[in-house]
């Protein structure tokens, strides 16, 4: 065995940690628990910024050292739906996540309800949601009727994220079936229990607990009811 997984527990790297699973990859799996936010000091010293994840692969003078889920995910696979794959694949990092990162950043500062700002972002948090909405309930999944990197890329964002910034999935018909069906693949499930094994994967209704450490933010909670107050 010479791929190792180094899994930041609550971050995007349980992408890696199924799709090693999905394709019945040999790999060895390092957990490595928040402290209480941020990677630990161990972890950084895998990559200068903490990121997640990193897995390195080869041994002796040939190690492979990579950071970057996307990055990681085309290292590992290659989709056979290209075309329609590309732009959910890109979709997730460069809107989908920077969006709600976006509004669970600035909950931190509570601005308020009538704040225009908090109503903008808050607006535009929902387009994404509606937006991916839209499209799984015309698609099995983000490309097609076959799963690829683009759904590795999405799935975080759409479930275990939501411990960071709740949002209540019940109006969502289409992201709630796709994630029903994911949560149903056995590689997904396997990565969770050995990824998350304290947690139960978020793939219907009101949101997750909210991650401890924010939870003293007042305006974590209330995102979607300021998407709901703006109009425009």
């Amino acid at each position: 065995m010479t791929l190792t997984v180094h899994h930041l527990q609550r971050s995007q790297s349980e992408r890696v940690v199924w799709l090693c699973e999905e394709l019945g990859l040999d790999y060895e799996l390092r957990l490595y628990q928040r402290a209480p936010v941020t990677a630990p000091p161990e972890y950084v010293k895998l990559h200068p910024l903490g990121a997640a994840p990193v897995i390195t692969d080869g041994s002796g003078s040939r190690v492979v050292t990579l950071a970057e889920s996307a990055a990681i995910l085309e290292y590992l696979a290659q989709d056979p739906q290209y075309p329609e794959y590309l732009y959910w694949f890109h979709f997730a990092n460069g809107s989908l996540h920077p969006g709600i990162s976006r509004s669970m950043f600035l909950s931190m500062l509570q601005l308020g309800d009538d704040s225009p700002t908090q109503q903008f972002v808050a607006h535009k948090e929902r387009l994404l949601w509606e937006n991916v909405d839209e499209r799984l309930k015309k698609s099995k999944y983000l490309a097609g009727d076959e799963i690829t990197l683009a759904d590795f890329m999405t799935v975080y964002s759409l479930s275990t994220g939501r411990v960071f910034l709740p949002r209540d999935l019940t109006e969502f018909t289409g992201i709630t079936r796709y994630l029903k069906d994911v949560s149903q693949r056995p590689a997904y499930q396997t990565a969770l229990k050995k990824a998350e094994p304290d947690f139960v994967p978020a793939v219907s209704g009101p949101s997750p607990p909210v991650f401890a450490a924010l939870a003293g933010f007042s305006g974590a909670s209330s995102s979607k009811d300021r998407a709901e107050e703006c109009n425009t």
